[in-house]
């Protein structure tokens, strides 16, 4: 399993990092990106305290451990400059906290993410626009099929504009308890009742996230 979306207690989450990786590693993950959320003020902290637990964790357990953030109800039009930011001071995943209909996103955050050269992940993009998806691919940012309650519901139409636009794909837990950590058949069932055909079920369980962790190497990660 990899999972490059979950929050610890450094933001709104039950686990502190290394309790939340350590979970991880039991329940037979391969890679956790821990991204909490932050606004520009917690950037620096928040990535300071996030990889000294992902170090110590890839130092003695057998996951990879990513440090990463989400950027969270950001102004679209910061959100650049915020990723960019992230990336320097630390952080190797940068998610953004997309348009999902079931949170007053600002409009325009979708296509802000997609553009951004230092943005991995749009996650749950709710009504993702065929655009949005266009530039998604354009720009090598993945898309989210995200198994959170709410999230969840535009499942179906992100996957299907996806596919129209050639967009890559990535299933994201976006876990807050130890419980939304997935399984490797919850996660396969998801896949499948958005209308992802078995083929594309394995792109983005093993070929897209292994893309993901190949261009964190190819940028000096661990």
């Amino acid at each position: 399993m990899y999972d490059f979306h979950t929050h610890s207690c450094l933001s709104d989450g039950a686990l502190s990092p290394i309790e939340l990786i350590r979970r991880a590693s039991q329940k037979g993950y391969h890679a956790i990106a821990i991204t909490d959320h932050v606004g520009l003020g917690s950037l620096e902290r928040l990535i300071s305290e996030i990889t000294r637990d992902c170090s110590l964790a890839r130092k003695h357990w057998d996951i990879v451990a990513i440090p990463g953030v989400e950027l969270t109800h950001l102004p679209p039009a910061a959100i650049g400059q915020a990723a960019r930011q992230a990336k320097e001071m630390g952080a190797r995943v940068v998610v953004v906290h997309g348009e999902s209909i079931v949170e007053p996103v600002e409009a325009g955050t979708n296509l802000a993410a997609v553009q951004s050269p230092d943005v991995d992940i749009l996650a749950h993009p709710g009504l993702l626009s065929l655009e949005e998806a266009q530039a998604a691919a354009a720009n090598r940012v993945f898309i989210e099929i995200s198994a959170r309650k709410g999230h969840c519901l535009t499942n179906g139409h992100v996957a299907q504009v996806a596919r129209m636009a050639r967009a890559k794909l990535l299933l994201g837990s976006d876990a807050h308890d130890p419980e939304d950590l997935m399984t490797e058949s919850l996660a396969v069932a998801i896949l499948k009742g958005c209308g992802l055909q078995e083929s594309e079920v394995n792109q983005v369980l093993a070929v897209h996230p292994r893309e993901l962790l190949g261009k964190l190497k190819s940028a000096g990660f661990p």
